[in-house]
C-alpha cells in the first residue's frame, strides 16, 4: 500500500457509495474510491481528546462536532451524484440546514480537523487541503504525529494562510476555542 489510500477504481459518485458494504470505509475523491485504513491506538487518542475539548466547548451553543465516520458531501448534488465524500477525523458544522438529511454533512463543514498518519499523510497533505479549500472549509487543522504540533489553515479571501502551533491551538472559527495539545501529549503518553 502506497502513501496513498488503496485506490480501487474511479467515476464513483455519493449514489454509488450508498450502496456499499459498511465492512470498509472509503472515501471518494473526484470519483476515484479511496480505500482508508484503521486508525492506531494514538491517532484514536489524539481524536478522542481533541473531540472532548471541542464537544466540552461547544456545549449549550447552536454549532455541532461530529468525529468519524461521518460522511462529508462537500460539493454535494440533488441527485446524488457528487463525487467527493470524506470522512474528515474531526469536523465542526454551525449550519443546522448541512445536516438536514441526518446521513451527512452537505456542503463544507466550518472547522475539519485531519490527524496524520503514515497511510493518511500525502491525502491529508497534498489532496484533500485542495479539496476542502475548493469547499469553503474555513478552518483545516493538521496535526502532526503524536500531536507534537498543529498546522492551521484559515481561508482568507479563498486561499489558506498557514501558522503551527506547539501548545495551545486557537480557533478563528470558534472564537474563545484553544486545545492544549500539553494534555493531548500527556495522555498519550499514558495511554
Amino acid at each position: 500500500m502506497s502513501d496513498l489510500a488503496y485506490k480501487l477504481d474511479e467515476n464513483y459518485t455519493y449514489a454509488d457509495y450508498l450502496h456499499w458494504g459498511n465492512n470498509e470505509r472509503y472515501e471518494i475523491i473526484d470519483g476515484i474510491a479511496y480505500m482508508m485504513a484503521s486508525p492506531s491506538a494514538a491517532h484514536q487518542a489524539i481524536s478522542g481528546d481533541i473531540f472532548g475539548a471541542i464537544w466540552e466547548f461547544l456545549k449549550g451553543k447552536p454549532c455541532k462536532v461530529f468525529a468519524a465516520p461521518f460522511d462529508v458531501r462537500l460539493f454535494p448534488e440533488e441527485d446524488g451524484r457528487d463525487t467527493n465524500v470524506v470522512q474528515s477525523d474531526i469536523l465542526v458544522v454551525c449550519d443546522p440546514s448541512k445536516l438536514s438529511d441526518g446521513k451527512a454533512c452537505r456542503g463544507a463543514p466550518d472547522l475539519v480537523i485531519e490527524i496524520l498518519s503514515d497511510s493518511s499523510a500525502i491525502m491529508d497533505r497534498k489532496v484533500k487541503i485542495e479539496k476542502y479549500r475548493e469547499a469553503g472549509v474555513r478552518e483545516y487543522w493538521i496535526v502532526g504525529s503524536a500531536a507534537q504540533e498543529v498546522l492551521l489553515n484559515l481561508l482568507e479571501n479563498g486561499k489558506y494562510a498557514s501558522t503551527v502551533y506547539k501548545d495551545n491551538v486557537p480557533s478563528s472559527v470558534l472564537p474563545g476555542l484553544a486545545v492544549d495539545l500539553k494534555a493531548v501529549k500527556k495522555n498519550i503518553e499514558i495511554g
